[in-house]
């Protein structure tokens, strides 16, 4: 008999996680004079907007049991492509942005029918994207390309005032809406329950008559619109297009999901514990400012050993649930 208030086993990492992020900022809060303030909250959402966005997207794939690495080299392209439709081809904003967010779903649902279609191993068909997002940014340009349009000039440099003296940038409300989107879909959608399906048991959803092929396309698809407006967001920060942006960033998306609780082996995760992720990562990179006199490769130390741990605790939760099945069935028996 299941225990009255339990917590369910698969929702355990999300909670380490929130734990984790509370535990930081409390330990950064006694520590250091200015750390415990609303703006350095809400910093957190600022320089990590892209990032959040791109978490999102990679946690559906993840969910699904698949992975994306291309989703770097996609946001690198997207900052490529949007400063040369700015700057050398003069395009309106209006057209520049729909254009963009375009070419960056369709080459994730391009990668989606390969993977789906061929039965390709995602790893490899990613990594290949990765590698041809990354070279179209050359052929674009092999310099950094600068951004002095309005619009954008405005976007990097807007203030959205809140209580007090605090306030947060436009990004911070694209991310929102994004994770507010990822949220709903993923709980509240055939398409987000399909996904969790294909995930758990792919077989098991083929059975069900579940949309599979349909929804493992639309998957990679939504990674790559996630990575496209993650590169138009990026801009705002850098107000330039530059061919090695992002690099290495896919490995940051992934580590956030993971330390979010998303298992790598699909059909457990959550848009939520992601944001966590991403707040866990943004919080380390604070308190090493704010320490002063580490490396910023340290925040790489620091994420490399969370996925340890944090996989570590995936790999205790899956014994735990196959060591209970037996019992379970011997009760109903």
């Amino acid at each position: 008999m299941k225990k009255p208030y339990a917590i369910d086993p698969r929702n355990f990492p999300i909670f380490v996680t929130i734990g984790l992020f509370i535990i930081m900022f409390g330990v950064g809060s006694i520590s250091f004079s200015g750390f415990f303030s609303p703006q350095n909250f809400l910093n957190l959402f600022i320089d990590n907007s892209y990032l959040l966005i791109l978490g999102v997207g990679m946690t559906f794939v993840i969910i699904s049991g698949g992975i994306d690495l291309s989703v770097g080299s996609v946001l690198a392209f997207s900052t490529m492509l949007t400063s040369s439709l700015l700057e050398k081809s003069h395009w309106d904003p209006l057209f520049v942005i729909p254009v963009v967010l375009l070419v960056g779903m369709s080459l994730g649902l391009v990668m989606g029918f390969l993977i789906q279609t061929f039965e390709l191993p995602p790893f490899i068909i990613t990594l290949a994207g990765l590698y041809l997002a990354r070279g179209l940014c050359y052929v674009i340009s092999i310099d950094t390309i600068g951004i002095t349009n309005p619009f954008w000039q405005n976007m990097a440099h807007a203030q959205i005032n809140l209580v007090g003296n605090s306030f947060i940038s436009p990004s911070v409300i694209i991310a929102l809406v994004v994770i507010s989107g990822g949220m709903f879909v993923s709980r509240s959608t055939k398409f987000g329950r399909t996904v969790y399906a294909i995930g758990g048991n792919e077989q098991s959803a083929l059975l069900m008559g579940l949309p599979v092929a349909r929804t493992k396309i639309t998957t990679y698809g939504f990674s790559g619109f996630c990575s496209a407006l993650a590169g138009i967001v990026f801009t705002f920060y850098t107000l330039s297009g530059y061919a090695l942006n992002g690099a290495n960033m896919e490995m940051d998306a992934i580590a956030t999901v993971v330390i979010g609780g998303t298992l790598l082996s699909g059909g457990v995760g959550s848009v939520l514990g992601t944001v966590f992720g991403v707040l866990v990562y943004g919080t380390i990179q604070i308190l090493i400012v704010f320490q002063g006199t580490l490396n910023s490769w340290w925040t790489r130390i620091a994420i490399g050993f969370l996925v340890f741990v944090f996989c570590l605790l995936q790999r205790l939760f899956e014994a735990k649930k196959g060591r209970s099945k037996p019992k379970a069935q011997a009760g109903r028996a």
